[in-house]
């Protein structure tokens, strides 16, 4: 467990002279907790933002642990009534916005960041974290969308706030994810003046009162992170569990202050060769997004070859708490134009049963992943509380049985070769994409080739193409779930009807699956909850809203430098819990 010694205030544990090295492969959306989604801009959100809890470094299952409360809640009320005391002496990082004063975290914080996603104008794409929970802020929220305005100085029953440290939540009903919601990322604390100062800029302008703050930005280029010089410090102080790894960091890492490493500074690479080459000249230090090139540096059973192993590189492995899926968009129209893989009718769902057969998933998982994948059968990966390791998808890889599918529901091949809809129109599959994802779009052509289906292959940027989604103006994409915290729940929202234009990208709409749904969430983990995740995962294959892929393999090689690595399931990055050491290697 991390241990609570907070060091003197403005002490500077963190070396100036360190700079982690790192890379996306996708340009970020933005650092505004309320207005992003994407998994790279969570990355900084969370080094930069301070959350009421976190999770233990090293504790296997995910353990929740205090951050800036000071214990983990009080839970009264039957489980509908959460309690928790803000740590004193937090403050925010300077910034113009605060006129020169010093400014203290406080519960208030809170209780603000949490209305936020329900004004209207931040358009959040993780409202659902707290949508239908907390007693009246949903009602505040529908005045905001009639009148055009979110009052902030409304009283909401459900977010109390009874003195200057002290946050109450009062739920509707129990909910038992709601402590790891409020210990993921975009639940850290803002403060109201930055936001009120920057306006529609606020996602170029993080302030926060965690560990880092944000030091220089390039949009789609570059960031780089510096320590917080404010910051109240840590001492690492985890138990270790019984695997080496975790006896070897705890050596390596034991009694120091944290963050010990002064700068992250992180590179938008998205070409594959760009990152292997820049890793392998020894110009970053941390890197895990090489499937492609997998091969080159580890043999067939997961082992780095001898020439990396002399030069003191180490490969951290394992499979991410993740999904991949191909969605289809559920309606019936993409704007004002038809959408030929929408609608529930049964010539639409035996289209997408029919292209979900066709789809070759073993040559994504050998030819693309370079066998760096495992198949996703269910819609909760391995790793999450509710996954089923017995469950198979009813959706098999069948292309004969698609194309006698398509015959049979009057998908006829005109002269040209390619089928045409029931009525003789036109048949066009849009295939959204970015460009780093071509050999992706050519097996996705490949799959429908072998139906006889045209594609039309659409190119934007990730950030562009995230915005074409929650407006649901997306027809196919491929899409990929990292989990927010280890439960099932969040990976079964993303079906959920009321989360279409957030997290439901397939703009999905079954009262009978939002029904089981809604079920599941008044149960806690267990075989009850479980058979309604079976049922739920029937009923989206009966409609055939995704096609399931696979959970990738992690494989994060590191510079020999690198110390105190451990993939956590539930944390986004790892950096504050690092350090480089500069003789390794030599």
């Amino acid at each position: 467990m991390l241990s609570a010694l907070a060091l003197p205030a403005g002490s500077r544990a963190a070396d100036p002279a360190k700079t982690l090295r790192v890379t996306f492969q996708v340009a970020e959306t933005g650092f505004d907790p309320t207005r992003t989604s994407d998994y790279y801009s969570g990355m900084v959100i969370e080094a930069i933002y301070d959350r009421l809890l976190t999770y233990d470094y090293l504790a296997r299952p995910s353990k929740l642990v205090p951050l800036a409360a000071e214990s983990l809640p009080q839970i009264t009320d039957n489980g509908k009534t959460y309690t928790f005391r803000i740590k004193k002496g937090i403050y925010f990082t300077p910034d113009p916005a605060f006129k020169g004063k010093k400014r203290e975290l406080t519960a208030e914080d809170y209780a603000y960041s949490i209305k936020r996603f329900f004004d209207p104008r931040n358009r959040s794409p993780y409202a659902f974290l707290f949508e239908g929970k907390i007693v009246g802020l949903d009602d505040l929220g529908a005045r905001a969308r009639k009148t055009g305005r979110f009052d902030y100085e409304a009283k909401v029953a459900g977010l109390e706030v009874p003195d200057r440290y002290t946050l109450r939540i009062h739920l509707k009903e129990i909910d038992y994810g709601l402590s790891h919601i409020l210990a993921f990322d975009l639940s850290g604390a803002v403060a109201r003046e930055v936001i009120e100062f920057y306006g529609e800029d606020t996602n170029a302008h993080p302030v926060g009162s965690g560990p880092y703050r944000l030091k220089q930005y390039t949009r789609s280029s570059k960031i780089v992170l510096e320590a917080n010089p404010g910051y109240r410090g840590k001492i690492w102080d985890f138990q270790p569990g019984d695997d080496a790894l975790d006896k070897e960091i705890a050596a390596q890492m034991e009694g120091k202050r944290l963050p010990a490493i002064g700068n992250v500074e992180i590179s938008i690479m998205e070409e594959t060769q760009s990152r292997w080459l820049a890793f392998e000249k020894g110009e970053t230090d941390l890197e895990y997004q090489l499937w492609d090139v997998a091969p080159t540096f580890m043999t067939a059973d997961g082992k780095l070859r001898p020439a990396f192993l002399k030069r003191g590189i180490k490969l951290n492995r394992t499979v991410d708490p993740e999904i991949t899926y191909t969605y289809f968009n559920m309606q019936e129209k993409i704007g004002d134009q038809p959408n030929p893989v929408g609608g529930y009718s049964l010539e639409r769902i035996a289209l997408r049963r029919a292209i979900a057969m066709a789809y070759k998933t073993g040559d994504r998982i050998r030819v693309l992943r370079k066998g760096q994948a495992v198949r996703a059968e269910h819609p909760i990966p391995p790793g999450v509380a509710g996954y089923d390791p017995n469950y198979v998808n009813s959706i098999p890889y069948d292309p004969r049985t698609a194309n006698a599918l398509l015959d049979r529901f009057g998908y006829k091949k005109g002269a040209d070769g390619y089928r045409r809809m029931p009525d003789g129109k036109p048949l066009v599959i849009r295939f959204s994409s970015t460009e780093r994802d071509r050999p992706y779009d050519e097996l996705m052509q490949r799959s429908l080739d072998s139906i006889a289906i045209r594609m039309e292959i659409h190119k934007d940027r990730f950030p562009e193409l995230l915005k074409l989604e929650r407006r649901c103006r997306i027809m196919m994409r491929n899409a990929a779930w990292i989990a927010d915290y280890a439960d099932g729940d969040n990976f079964m929202q993303l079906l959920y009807g009321p989360n279409t234009q957030q997290s439901n990208n397939a703009c999905y709409q079954s009262p009978e699956f939002d029904k089981l749904y809604e079920k599941s969430r008044t149960l806690p983990d267990g075989p009850e909850r479980n058979k309604l995740y079976w049922a739920m995962a029937r009923r989206m294959e009966a409609d055939t809203a995704w096609i399931m892929n696979d959970s990738r393999v992690r494989n994060m090689l590191m510079q020999p430098r690198v110390i105190g690595y451990k993939r956590h399931p539930a944390l986004h990055q790892e950096w504050m819990y690092l350090d480089l050491d500069s003789s390794a290697g030599k």
